[in-house]
């Protein structure tokens, strides 16, 4: 006999609290210097390869985009940091923002069971 509990969806609550708590990551990622996000990024790659439903997979692959995407956009803006700070900064503070909608969206969207 299986003691795993199921939720309503047929899933473990542990699967739920996971994807939570690697968006939770992603979101504070810019408040620990990346370090939040690259362990995010570590889980996001295991767990989805493991996975089953297309839901968390859709949503493991959003986050993962979504990093890979925004370090890309940070590396091709630094050069503005050395020329000037204050479009280098402003650049960042725009990559910053998209990150941040990205992870709250893909978060709120999984919440409520539906596809980033």
């Amino acid at each position: 006999m299986n003691n795993e509990l199921i939720d309503r969806d047929g899933r473990n609550p542990n699967d739920r609290t996971v994807m939570h708590v690697l968006y939770g990551l992603h979101t504070l990622a810019w408040f620990s210097g990346g370090v939040f996000a690259v362990i995010a990024l570590i889980v996001n790659y295991i767990r989805r390869a493991d996975e089953s439903d297309s839901l968390y997979i859709a949503h493991h692959g959003y986050m993962i985009r979504t990093f890979w995407w925004t370090l890309l956009w940070l590396v091709l803006l630094s050069p503005l940091w050395l020329l000037l700070v204050m479009p280098g900064a402003i650049a960042y503070g725009i990559v910053w923002l998209w990150y941040l909608y990205r992870c709250v969206r893909g978060w709120m969207r999984f919440n409520s069971q539906r596809l980033p």
